[in-house]
Order: C-alpha cells, then structure tokens, then sequence
C-alpha cells in the first residue's frame, strides 16, 4: 500500500514515539498529534535526537475533540489510532474519562476518516479485551470479556471501528497488541517499574501479583506489526494479534532481570498493585498465526532468548542517568 502523510495519534506516548521513529527510519511522511498541555511538551518526542525533530510535523489537540480530530486527519492518507487512556488501575478511579478519551476519541477518528476519505485506519486494540484465557493460544475469535473499565473501553472502541467497516466500508483495521514493553515505557507498567527499583538501587521490590502470565512483545515488534498491518490490504476490516508467542509469569520475568542485572532481590507485596480478583487477568499468551497468513509478519523477539534481548536493551535504557531521571522510582504510578 503506497501511501502520503501519515497521521499518528498518541504520538506523544511510548509506544507511539516508537512508531514515529520507525516510520520516518523507513521513509514515511508523518505528522504527529500530541496531546495539547501550556507546557509545550511533546511527550517522548521531546527525547528523540535532534534530527529528528527538527523536521517533525507536530499538532496538539485533544482526541476528544471532533472538530480538532478532523482538522488533524486533513491532507492525511493514513492515520495510525494510538492515542488512549491505558493505565489499568486508573480506570477504576476514572471510568469515565475511558469513556471519553477511547471510545469517543476512535468515534471521532473513523467518523473524520469516513468524511475525508482516508485510505486506511488503524485502530489500537488490546490484549485486556480478551480477559483471561479460556484457551491458549488465544487467537483474534476468543471471547472479549472486560474485566476492567479500560477493557471495557477499548471493546467498545474496537466495536465502533469495525462497525464503520461493516456500515460504510470505512477501510479499518485493528492491531491487537499483547504487552509490549521497552525503553521509556510507564512506571505504571510491571517490567519498567521492576528495572526502575532495581536501577535506583532498591533491592527490595514492592510489586503485585506474581502469579498471572503475560506475553511480552519488545516494543521493535510492535512497531513492526503497525507498519506490516497499515501496508497490507488484506487487513482491511480484520483484528489482527501481535504478540511474541511466548508467554512468561510475572514471578519468572521478575527472575530473568535480577539475573541479567546480577543483583539480588527480595520480593514484597503491595496491596495497591493488586487488582480487585476478578478484575485480574490471570493469562494472556497470543496466537500469532493470523498475523503470519495475513501480513508475513514475525516477531524478532520471540521466545524466552527474544525476551532477554529485549530485556538487556530495556535495562541498558533505563540504567542511563539521563533516562531514569524522567521517572519517580520511589512512588507507585497508578
């Protein structure tokens, strides 16, 4: 799929930067929508080398505004739906604001898309739409069950996406990513805030439960996926995973870092990273055929030798003074 500018929401974000980074590697057109605060902040963008930004099309708004979503999408061919609200345990304090930002925000999107004549949305999906595993791997036709409000938004998100597809033959696509991680990922996520503890020097971590599994994919992967799903078009009106095809306890990963960091740990509980019980997902492991059928794509980073190379490029990130110093180790980031 050959295309012009492309637009990326949430570009401001980890995952999102990412992705900015990767497209204008490989020679794309990109105009980047950033979350509009007084500050003048640009997100992660702010932290991309100087070559980079000095060439960037940046534009601040709120994807909450339909107006502003419109105008930001004009002259795109291609707009790349990243920008949401993800924080789990947020949304229960919050809902609403799920409400607003996820499954507003996507309506807004598609409804621009339709009325410009967008050649191709992706939309962002997750893991968490799925709950917890009724079967293993977990392909794109396992049951959705929301086990949170963040869940709960994104399914509705997803659904309205698909629905302009179905009604108006709107060309959508939506990526399901599984846990990606990596450099200048949130505290509020398990893996940065174990290197983050561990890179302050506190060896005794404050963590959740150690029990659920997860399928990690290095945030390189999930780059890859997006490009792969936004240059095929046969991922037109599909859900399609993007996972490692590997999954790891959250105990077991807390083990492969002490050991690659060669430190010693001592491990405690924090009630207030534990999820209410029925809100937890106690496994996700991903099915990745469709997105080898479909797109040819495969993760670089898969299986545990994949994960601990991730990891070791995810630790030397965070153990640079300059990178650590955006976080505050000391606190829980819900």
């Amino acid at each position: 799929m050959s295309t012009g500018k492309i637009l990326v929401t949430g570009a401001d974000g980890y995952i999102g930067s990412h992705l900015v980074e990767g497209l204008i590697a490989q020679g794309y057109d990109v105009r980047c929508f950033v979350y509009y605060n007084s500050f003048g902040s640009w997100g992660w963008l702010d932290s991309l080398p100087d070559e980079i930004k000095k060439d960037l099309d940046v534009i601040a708004g709120d994807i909450r505004d339909p107006h502003f979503v419109k105008h930001a999408m004009t002259g795109c061919d291609v707009v790349l739906h990243l920008a949401a609200l993800i924080a789990i345990p947020f949304s229960y304090h919050a809902p609403d604001a799920y409400v607003d930002t996820n499954m507003k925000g996507t309506l807004n999107v598609v409804q621009a898309a339709r009325e410009l004549g967008i050649s191709k949305v992706v939309s962002t999906s997750t893991s968490e739409v799925y709950g917890t595993a009724q079967f293993v791997p977990m392909t794109e036709d396992h049951p959705l069950q929301a086990q949170s409000p963040y869940a709960a938004s994104k399914i509705a998100a997803d659904q309205i996406a698909l629905s302009f597809y179905r009604s108006f033959e709107t060309p959508v696509s939506v990526i399901r990513p599984f846990n990606a991680y990596g450099p200048r990922q949130s505290m509020r996520a398990v893996l940065p805030s174990i290197i983050g503890q561990l890179v302050a020097g506190q060896t005794k971590l404050q963590l959740g439960s150690l029990s659920p599994t997860r399928d990690f994919s290095f945030v390189e992967d999930t780059v890859s996926g997006f490009i792969s799903v936004m240059d095929s078009d046969k991922s037109i009106g599909e859900v399609i995973n993007i996972g490692s095809g590997f999954e790891i306890s959250i105990g077991d990963a807390v083990k492969t870092i002490a050991e690659e960091m060669n430190v010693e740990i001592q491990i405690t509980t924090d009630e207030q990273r534990i999820r209410p019980e029925k809100s937890e997902v106690e496994r996700l492991y991903a099915s990745i055929d469709k997105a080898s059928d479909v797109l040819g794509w495969a993760p670089q980073y898969g299986g545990i030798e994949g994960f601990r190379r991730g990891i070791k490029k995810t630790i030397a990130w965070f153990s640079r003074p300059e990178n650590i110093a955006y976080y505050k180790t000391d606190r829980y980031n819900v």
